[in-house]
């Protein structure tokens, strides 16, 4: 079994845009697809993801820690891909002006994206539940933990609310 880890960000804008990173379209993976901003987390970052977000976010778009505001783990999603590689990916939301000059990786072009064009743009259904969530639950302090799977054959996410039970 193959364990991936990943730390990805969702910047927000004053104007209730998304940052994406839109892939080429000869990407190796999502080939033209909207995907949040982030990627692998280091070895030497696997206990703190929030350093590894920062990295990736510096190295997609060009923004430094100081630019960024409230920066904080929201979801941890976890999904299967094949038989044998689980991907758990860190998700944190955070604010940005968007009068911060943002530069594009060689992975692809950073735009802003309205919240209510998602619809029409291409996502994963990963992402699209994930939106779809925090939109239902923006003002929630809560970390969530989501869970890929099918049902009645189409992707849906299970939630729950990651606590501490042991008070």
């Amino acid at each position: 079994m193959i364990l991936r880890s990943m730390a990805v960000a969702l910047l927000m804008n004053e104007n209730q845009e998304v940052l994406f990173l839109h892939k080429k379209d000869d990407a190796a993976f999502l080939p033209g697809y909207l995907v949040p901003v982030g990627g692998h987390i280091e070895p030497v970052e696997l206990k703190e993801p929030l350093i590894s977000c920062y990295r990736e976010i510096e190295e997609e778009t060009g923004l430094h820690k100081n630019q960024i505001e409230n920066l904080r783990l929201r979801y941890i999603i976890y999904r299967l891909k094949g038989f044998n590689d689980v991907r758990v990916q860190y998700v944190f939301f955070g604010e940005v002006s968007k009068q911060s000059a943002i530069v594009s990786s060689a992975e692809g072009t950073v735009q802003w994206v309205p919240l209510s064009d998602l619809d029409e743009k291409q996502v994963s259904e990963t992402t699209r539940e994930l939106i779809d969530h925090y939109i239902s639950y923006e003002q929630s302090e809560s970390i969530y933990v989501g869970s890929m799977c099918k049902e009645n054959g189409h992707p849906k996410m299970n939630w729950s609310i990651l606590e501490d039970w042991e008070q």
